[in-house]
């Protein structure tokens, strides 16, 4: 008998489901809830479930048998970055955890991904102990919600003895809040984006984001594909729609500029793209990134890859330096879009 199978006659619990499934023949095997495309994967997760069962048998709150243990003293900054990534209202995550932080990954249909970058500074501690990265599949509107929940600082655990992700109020001595979201193993590996830029010098220009949320909504109009044009002489970002009606919004870049934070572009460059992944970089901004009116980056990579960059304040209560009405880089969440295009246009030498 192999481990798996032996792992679940020894654990198998019938009242559970009301249909005992021949374990022996099962592909892909299914336990517990957990889907599993092939052995390997299973045998991991089981693994990883009877190390954290044992050592959790103890206390629930044993930190030797965690992989993370961090605390947040607000949790608005973080749902504010989750957010801005969630455009549809069911919508899979996947976790990564690494001793430099927290990745957040999403993606839709092999076209579009996005990833919220939480680096372990963003938290008021961080307690990593894992080896190697491990990875887990969740409910993103179902993360938010929980973290929602919290008015005070949380704690977040992982894994509990079943390999659910805990989130713990802390720090008040009237009530306590407590969470468990059940977790998965990603039913897919996130496609790599493998984003390169043209040539030696990047196609790239940072523009005020409430200026790009605005040009992309406009577009709405004409809907379906959307043409992204940029040219070096005059220097001039342009989006075209076409669709329902046809609308074309013309940027022009000028130094110091109110709109332009930065432009670099030696060649006529121009792609398409979907208007429905496109608005989703810009759908769902925080409010601060409106109010700070920060910068977004976008950058054509080879291809015609398309990342959109945009950074969401994390502050903690007093991290702002408010005299200079400085904000300190360790308190920025990153997240990066990665858009695929319809079609090549072209790339012109000058």
């Amino acid at each position: 008998m192999g481990f798996i199978q032996e792992y679940l006659f020894n654990n198998f619990e019938p009242s559970r489901t009301s249909v005992r499934i021949p374990v022996v023949t099962l592909i892909p095997l299914v336990a517990f809830g957990y889907t599993f495309l092939n052995s390997e994967d299973a045998t991991s997760f089981l693994r990883k479930r009877i190390r954290a069962r044992k050592k959790m048998s103890s206390s629930p709150f044993n930190n030797e048998a965690l992989d993370l243990v961090c605390r947040l003293e607000n949790v608005q900054g973080i749902v504010d970055a989750l957010t801005s990534v969630k455009w549809k209202k069911l919508q899979d995550a996947v976790i990564e955890l690494s001793e430099h932080g927290i990745v957040l990954i999403v993606e839709e249909t092999g076209c579009l991904q996005a990833k919220v970058y939480l680096k372990r500074e963003l938290f008021v501690s961080y307690e990593y102990t894992a080896e190697g990265r491990p990875r887990f599949g969740l409910s993103l509107g179902l993360f938010i919600d929980c973290l929602n929940m919290f008015s005070t600082a949380v704690e977040i655990r992982y894994p509990g003895s079943d390999m659910q992700l805990i989130l713990k109020s802390v720090g008040s001595q009237y009530a306590c809040a407590y969470a468990e979201i059940r977790t998965r193993i990603p039913e897919t590996i996130s496609w790599d984006c493998d984003f390169e830029p043209t040539g030696g010098v990047p196609v790239t220009f940072t523009i005020k984001s409430a200026g790009l949320k605005e040009a992309i909504d406009d577009l709405e109009w004409p809907g379906s594909s959307i043409q992204i044009i940029l040219n070096p002489d005059p220097p001039t970002v342009t989006f075209r729609g076409d669709g329902h009606g046809d609308l074309q919004i013309d940027l022009p870049y000028f130094p110091n500029s109110d709109l332009f934070m930065a432009f670099q572009c030696r060649h006529p460059v121009s792609f398409r793209y979907k208007y429905k992944f496109l608005q989703a970089t810009t759908a769902n901004f925080p409010n601060n990134v409106i109010k700070d009116n920060r910068g977004s980056k976008l950058t054509i990579g080879r291809g015609g890859m398309l990342k959109v960059q945009h950074l969401v304040t994390v502050a903690k209560s007093g991290s702002h330096n408010e005299y200079r009405g400085y904000q300190q880089p360790g308190r920025i969440a990153y997240i990066e879009f990665y858009l695929k295009p319809e079609e090549e246009e072209s790339i012109h030498d000058s």
